[in-house]
């Protein structure tokens, strides 16, 4: 609580006046609930998603790479949840000891901002599967995917690794788990909490955001049915930033400001707090909405058999254009027309399925 001080008759004598203090008593009803809700379906939707890829998936492309180690992540953020609902029901009362409460503090930013790294990777992937489909062959291999995977854990590692040490128990009417840092270690944490913000959230929010711009979906490169399949991703990226993560990093840089300045009306911190902490359970529900995603972009057929008839012009070749499709194409030669031997070529799906 912040200790406010009026003017009386005299000047020369300040008395204290009440301090502001926030009625929270909302959040031992709402986010119990909230996070009971996200544990549920957390860790029933993502052990699906991890059954269905090492168990069925016999081919493994770079979507389903990314998508795999998202749920991962999500379901280790899932098995914390109980630690927060019990201390919520005992009215921030924190039972499970200082360690707990850092790991539990910073599984939260960690799986937070992996899914935001993950999600970043796949529309980056999907943006050069439709503008550019021959780099994503070349370049983009299982090698190169998986060490993407690597780096991203350790890069969000070392942004929120420094939550174990500002996370920490402490005393105010009863042992409580601080969720940002103690009083007297909360200015040095801004400075944390807001670079935290931009490079875990708005950076990455700027890259999608500059990979589905119109100007770059409107690129040709691809056909149809993968235009329509990578549409999929972008609303449902998009309405997971709109709805779990942009709220929150908001509602969070605007509180850690105002409190930190320490010159507040009371209204108006109790407003932003209270946005915040509603706010915050929104954002542990990417922990489940991740897995719609795999649903939403998961082939039905399995492999199959992309068949490309091809014109071979001996005297030119090169072809005007390419493009993979599960149909029968008919390639243009850059030369007019000839009777030349023409051959089928037959190309199984892995190649295919790296770009999609």
């Amino acid at each position: 609580p912040r200790i406010s001080f009026s003017p009386t008759s005299s000047p020369s004598y300040p008395t204290p006046t009440p301090p502001c203090s926030i009625d929270e008593s909302y959040k031992y009803i709402f986010l119990p609930i909230c996070y009971s809700f996200t544990f549920i379906f957390s860790i029933s939707l993502n052990s699906v998603v991890l059954y269905r890829s090492f168990r069925w998936t016999k081919r493994w492309n770079a979507s389903l790479i990314y998508m795999v180690n998202l749920a991962s992540t999500d379901f280790m953020y899932g098995l914390s949840l109980p630690f927060l609902v019990a201390s919520y029901i005992m009215q921030d009362r924190w039972v499970f000891g200082d360690f707990m409460c850092r790991l539990v503090r910073f599984l939260f930013y960690f799986n937070l901002y992996c899914s935001i790294f993950f999600l970043t990777c796949i529309s980056v992937h999907r943006y050069l599967g439709i503008c550019h489909p021959m780099k994503v062959i070349t370049l983009e291999t299982k090698k190169a995917v998986k060490c993407t995977c690597v780096l991203v854990w350790i890069v969000v590692f070392a942004l929120t690794c420094p939550i174990f040490r500002f996370a920490q128990t402490g005393h105010v009417t009863r042992l409580n788990c601080w969720d940002d840092a103690i009083d007297k270690e909360f200015p040095d944490y801004v400075p944390y909490g807001i670079t935290l913000h931009l490079l875990g959230f708005f950076v990455p929010f700027s890259i999608i955001a500059w990979c589905y711009s119109p100007d770059k979906r409107g690129r040709r490169g691809s056909n149809g049915l993968r235009r329509r399949k990578s549409i999929k991703t972008i609303i449902t990226i998009t309405l997971l930033f709109g709805l779990c993560f942009f709220p929150f990093h908001v509602t969070r840089t605007i509180f850690l400001l105002l409190k930190v300045t320490k010159r507040v009306p009371c209204h108006t911190m109790t407003t932003v707090s209270m946005c915040y902490k509603i706010t915050r359970p929104l954002a542990s529900f990417n922990a489940w909405l991740n897995a719609l995603l795999y649903f939403l972009t998961k082939d039905k057929g399995g492999g199959h058999c992309y068949k490309l008839k091809i014109s071979w012009n001996y005297q030119k070749s090169h072809f005007s254009h390419f493009a993979d499709t599960k149909y029968l194409v008919h390639l243009k030669p850059l030369a007019p027309r000839e009777h030349k031997p023409s051959f089928n070529l037959l190309i199984y799906s892995e190649r295919i399925e790296k770009i999609e």
